[in-house]
C-alpha cells in the first residue's frame, strides 16, 4: 500500500521575494515534492493560503505522512488546525517539520519547549557539514558520512526540545557551530522527525542526499503498523484480577460514603 504523502508549505516567501522565487519557481514544496517523486511518492501539496488552510479534516485523515516547512506565518494558522494535526499525530500520523518549522505551533506543543536555538543568517550563507551519526537507522539508509552543503543558514545550539528520542543526523558549520539537526520523536502512536537544513534563499532541496532523507524520513515516520490500538482515556470499571475493586460511581456513593462516615463519627 502506498504511503499517502501531504507536503505543507506556507508558500509566501515565493511571491514576496524575488531571489526565492528565483530559486524555488516551483515552490519550495512543489520541489520537496518532486524530490519525493524521484523516490516512488505521489505527494499532495498544500499551502497556508489553500481553502481551510490547506489543512482541512477530509485531507488530515487520509494523510499517512505530513511534512511542514514553515517560517513567517506560524501565528496565522488557526487554533482548530493545530489541535487537529496534533490529534492526528498521537493518533499515528507522521510528521516531519522542516528549517523554520522548530517554530510552528503544532511542533512546539508537540516539544512541549519554546524550540528557541541559536541562528545566523548572510546573504552567501556559510558551509553546513551534515553528519551521519547513526549509519544504521533507517533514515540514513544510503546517505553518505557526511553531506557538504556549500550554502545555508546557521542553526546552532542550544536546542531548546526534549532529548531526541534518536538523534540521526549532527550539522557542523564554518563558523563553529554544531546543531541537532536530524532528530527523532515519539508521540503517542505517531513518530516526528525535524531535519534543520532547507533555508529559503538556497536550493538544499534539490541536493541528491537531502532528497533520499526526506524520502527516507517518510518512510520511517509512516505508521509501522496500522492495526494497532490508539492511546485514548479509558474507564477501565472491571478489573482484569478477579477480587479486585470494581469501579465505583463517582458522585453519589461518594457522597453516601461521607454520609456513613459522618454518622459513625456520631455514635462512636
Amino acid at each position: 500500500m502506498s504511503i499517502r504523502v501531504t507536503v505543507w508549505n506556507e508558500c509566501r516567501h515565493e511571491k514576496e521575494d524575488e531571489i526565492v522565487g528565483l530559486v524555488y519557481p516551483e515552490t519550495i514544496g512543489g520541489a520537496i515534492a518532486d524530490g519525493l517523486k524521484d523516490h516512488g511518492f505521489r505527494p499532495t501539496v498544500r499551502t497556508l493560503d489553500d481553502e481551510e488552510q490547506g489543512l482541512s479534516a477530509s485531507l488530515l485523515a487520509n494523510t499517512d505522512v505530513l511534512i511542514w516547512w514553515g517560517h513567517r506565518y506560524h501565528d496565522e494558522v488557526d487554533d482548530e488546525k493545530v489541535d487537529l494535526v496534533q490529534e492526528r499525530v498521537i493518533g499515528g500520523m507522521g510528521l516531519i517539520a522542516l528549517h523554520s518549522a522548530h517554530h510552528a505551533r503544532v511542533f512546539k506543543r508537540l516539544m512541549g519547549t519554546s524550540c528557541n536555538f541559536a541562528w545566523r543568517e548572510s546573504d552567501d550563507g556559510e558551509r553546513e557539514r551534515l553528519w551521519t551519526i547513526q549509519p544504521g537507522h533507517p533514515i540514513a539508509e544510503s546517505v553518505p558520512p557526511y553531506v557538504e552543503l556549500p550554502k545555508s543558514e546557521m542553526y546552532g545550539e542550544p536546542f531548546d526540545i526534549p532529548a531526541p528520542d534518536e538523534l540521526v543526523f549532527v550539522s557542523w558549520y564554518e563558523g563553529g557551530d554544531v546543531m541537532r539537526s536530524g532528530c527523532v520523536f515519539h508521540r503517542g502512536r505517531g513518530r516526528v522527525f525535524y531535519f534543520a537544513p532547507g533555508h529559503e534563499t538556497f536550493p538544499i532541496y534539490r541536493d541528491v542526499h537531502v532528497r533520499r532523507i526526506l524520502a527516507n524520513a517518510v518512510r520511517y515516520v509512516n505508521q509501522p503498523h496500522a492495526g494497532g490500538w490508539r492511546y485514548d482515556h479509558w474507564a477501565r470499571p472491571i478489573p482484569l484480577e478477579q477480587g479486585a475493586p470494581k469501579q465505583t460511581l463517582f458522585k453519589k456513593p461518594r457522597a453516601a460514603a461521607r454520609r456513613r462516615s459522618g454518622r459513625n463519627s456520631r455514635t462512636s
